[in-house]
């Protein structure tokens, strides 16, 4: 069974088809390097409002800054204005990004009553113009991520997922999720499986990749081109490499031992600072501490410290004592 493969996205040629999703908070520039260093194929920056570039934003500088080292890079864009979507895709293309995805599934509040995210869903009109001034905008790839529908029961992927590529998506990601569901419940895999029946471009699969088997079983269950991770590589960079493993020799392999996984929180912890300052950095470090040591026995003593950590000294100090 050929589940990892090569994926070709517009003239954007992939090695493999392993993929970090795009989440807000989590996937900055250093900890899109760490998954890259793992195996992840492809990966996308946190989302920027078309917005937030027109209007010369000051914090979407950070978001939209590239390391040559982690390419390709996915930049996606939210809006809900064509015109204005198509003058920010034409306006950032020389950018050192290499696909633009649009993304019409994101179903926090404060986007959705903007008319923005997975709120395009309920406008196929809407969505479809925005798509299609964005792909003759662009000068790339133009990719759509969406859910399985808007509101609770609703099922209109494959509807939607006709309506992008006909209006020039080069693939869509599907989270196998309504928007009314959150984060909430079970994924629903069929939808994938139905999306991936029904358009030519390639489909990759989001919703419930927890583990290594877990992409395995989305394949057998839809034929998905590739697949994206999402809440579960969260302080977990090694889903990528033991998915690799696992899918190659049809073994899972171990998770990390403490010792790696220590080593894992220093680094990135040091290009946190270094990207954006150890009072920034360390801050946001805690949350990430928390994902890395969640689960790890007799750590709850230390999870409590590191979320009051202030400097990266402290946090060191505290990391070589979890090391004894």
């Amino acid at each position: 069974m050929d589940i990892l493969r090569d994926l070709s996205i517009g003239n954007v040629k992939l090695k493999g088809n392993l993929i970090l999703a795009p989440m807000a908070g989590v996937t900055d520039l250093p900890y899109r390097i760490l998954c890259k260093e793992k195996g992840a194929s492809l990966v996308y920056t946190e989302m920027i409002s078309a917005k937030g570039i027109y209007y010369g934003n000051k914090n979407t500088e950070k978001l939209w800054e590239i390391d040559e080292a982690e390419r390709p890079v996915a930049l996606q864009l939210f809006g809900s204005e064509p015109e204005l979507m198509a003058d920010m895709a034409a306006k950032i293309k020389e950018r050192n990004f290499d696909i633009l995805d649009i993304n019409m599934g994101c179903p926090v509040p404060k986007v959705v009553n903007n008319g923005e995210g997975s709120a395009l869903m309920k406008d196929l009109s809407l969505a479809g113009k925005i798509i299609r001034a964005v792909s003759d905008a662009a000068g790339k790839p133009v990719t759509v991520k969406f859910r399985k529908g808007f509101g609770a029961g609703e099922n209109t992927a494959v509807e939607f997922a006709k309506m992008a590529e006909a209006n020039g998506a080069a693939a869509v990601a599907v989270h196998g999720r309504t928007r009314s569901q959150m984060y909430k419940g079970q994924a629903d895999w069929q939808v994938i499986a139905d999306v991936k029946k029904a358009v030519k471009i390639p489909v990759i699969g989001n919703g419930d990749l927890f583990e290594p088997e877990d992409v395995k079983r989305m394949y057998e269950q839809t034929g998905v081109d590739g697949f994206m991770f999402a809440r579960g590589v969260r302080g977990n960079p090694w889903l990528f490499s033991r998915t690799i493993e696992y899918l190659k020799t049809g073994i899972v392999p171990a998770k990390p031992e403490m010792e790696e996984i220590i080593s894992m929180i220093l680094r990135h912890a040091k290009l946190l600072t270094q990207f954006k300052g150890e009072y920034t950095g360390i801050r946001e470090m805690r949350m990430h501490s928390g994902w890395y040591t969640s689960g790890m026995k007799h750590a709850a003593g230390f999870r409590n410290s590191l979320c009051r950590v202030e400097t990266l000294e402290e946090l060191k100090k505290i990391l070589t004592t979890m090391k004894k």
